[in-house]
């Protein structure tokens, strides 16, 4: 087949986009593969149409290439691609609205209270952080909306430290949230097609909190995989994991990240174009199920088809 491996682009995750690329490119070339690696760019439409794929790999990671928008384009182009469709990417992306539809489906997720630049520019709002706080409780996590790999993210402690967290928050995204922290195990459930794959826990070795450089810095974080989990924690993770998925429509394959804490997991975000470099959690949990790389490349593939 001939296969277009979308990646690079322009978000904060390039680099990492581009390790999932080569990765992938590399992959279905000793596949057999015919492969066009193209980074996002004015002329990916006319490149698209010129050699047109028989299906494209979506390998990019954040804005872009994560909420739809590449995926969009290629439904209008009339070329399969990997991953969720359009508005699973969507809501996926938008941690807010992400949370929300968890919630309406009685998934577990911590609290949250939202602020926009604008209702703090334009409208008073930081006079409310008080109340955000009595809300949420401290300590608590505040995050871009819309960002993923942890950037942006601090922990806040202390009142103080609230607008200073917000304010980072606020760089990387229009909005942010700040969210209940858990403390609890980080665990990560990759789904492929309709079955979930042995939970990854990831451990820091540097940092408190598994952030940007601990997920894709060799060093940064080990991994169990299987996580040594009780038997009925461990289906309890899956079953809320495969619900999270389901409410947002996910499919083809995702990653469902979640805190287990004392009470059960808490769900924190679902990733729709999950990384698939040397450290990223997918290819983990595929070859602890007794799938190598090269096959979970060639089955990303196949449902990619199998959805158009």
């Amino acid at each position: 087949m001939r296969v277009a491996v979308l990646q690079g682009g322009r978000s904060l995750e390039r680099g990492v986009s581009l390790r999932s690329g080569a990765r992938v490119s590399e992959t279905l070339a000793g596949l057999g593969h015919q492969v066009d690696e193209l980074d996002l760019s004015a002329d990916l439409v006319s490149r698209l149409e010129a050699n047109r794929p028989d299906v494209a790999f979506i390998a990019l990671h954040g804005t872009e290439g994560e909420d739809g928008t590449i995926q969009s384009l290629l439904e209008l182009l009339g070329i399969p691609y990997t991953g969720p469709r359009v508005a699973a990417c969507q809501r996926c992306m938008d941690k807010v609205l992400a949370k929300y539809v968890l919630r309406e489906n009685g998934l577990p997720t911590p609290d949250w209270v939202t602020y926009s630049e604008a209702a703090i520019r334009d409208f008073g709002a930081a006079s409310t952080f008080g109340r955000a706080i009595e809300r949420v409780g401290l300590p608590l996590v505040a995050k871009p909306a819309s960002q993923g790999s942890s950037l942006g993210i601090k922990v806040v402690t202390e009142a103080e430290r609230l607008p200073d967290a917000l304010i980072t928050a606020l760089s990387y995204d229009s909005r942010a949230l700040l969210e209940r922290w858990v403390p609890g195990r980080e665990l990560s459930v990759s789904v492929l097609g309709d079955r979930s794959l042995p939970i990854v826990e990831a451990i820091p070795t540097a940092s408190h909190s598994f952030d940007f450089e601990a997920r894709y810095e060799i060093g940064g974080a080990d991994f169990i995989c299987p996580a040594e989990l009780p038997a009925e924690r461990a289906e309890e993770v899956h079953r809320v994991a495969l619900a999270a998925y389901s409410a947002l429509h996910c499919s083809g394959f995702a990653r469902v990240d979640v805190i287990l804490a004392d009470e059960g997991p808490q769900i924190l975000e679902v990733n729709a174009v999950p990384g698939l470099t040397d450290t990223s959690l997918l290819p983990q949990a595929a070859e602890a199920e007794g799938i190598p790389f090269d096959e979970l490349v060639e089955r990303l593939l196949e449902l990619a088809l199998e959805a158009s």
